[in-house]
């Protein structure tokens, strides 16, 4: 499932929302839940690093925008690569409504051989 299933939908419920967090859990008008993770696994870590905008922008009001942006080399400006991981991802997700909208941004590190990305599905 991908983000761009929350277009058209009114967000009225979110959970989660932090800096650190590793799941948020949104709540739309006709009752669907969705959660935004990563599957955990070894030798791998993925969460929220940072969160732009206003969350309270996109509750209540129909999403116009939701799209995924990913790669290794979107570097937030000032952002120094670890050196102890051998490989990270970089996931922006942006949520837009007429009110205004927020950036999630993601940072999966991991050795290489697992996963970095983020999950959407409905629950």
């Amino acid at each position: 499932m991908n983000i761009s299933e929350l277009i058209g939908k009114t967000i009225t419920g979110i959970n989660g929302m932090k800096n650190g967090s590793d799941e948020v859990f949104f709540t739309t008008s006709d009752n669907k839940k969705f959660k935004m993770f990563h599957w955990q696994d070894c030798c791998e870590h993925v969460q929220i690093e940072d969160v732009c905008g206003d969350v309270s922008d996109i509750i209540g009001s129909p999403v116009v925008v939701a799209e995924e942006i990913t790669g290794d080399t979107a570097q937030p400006s000032g952002w120094k690569e670890p050196e102890y991981c051998e490989s990270y991802t970089w996931t922006f997700y942006k949520i837009d409504t007429v009110k205004g909208g927020i950036t999630i941004r993601w940072l999966g590190e991991s050795n290489g051989y697992y996963g970095e990305g983020v999950d959407f599905e409905e629950i």
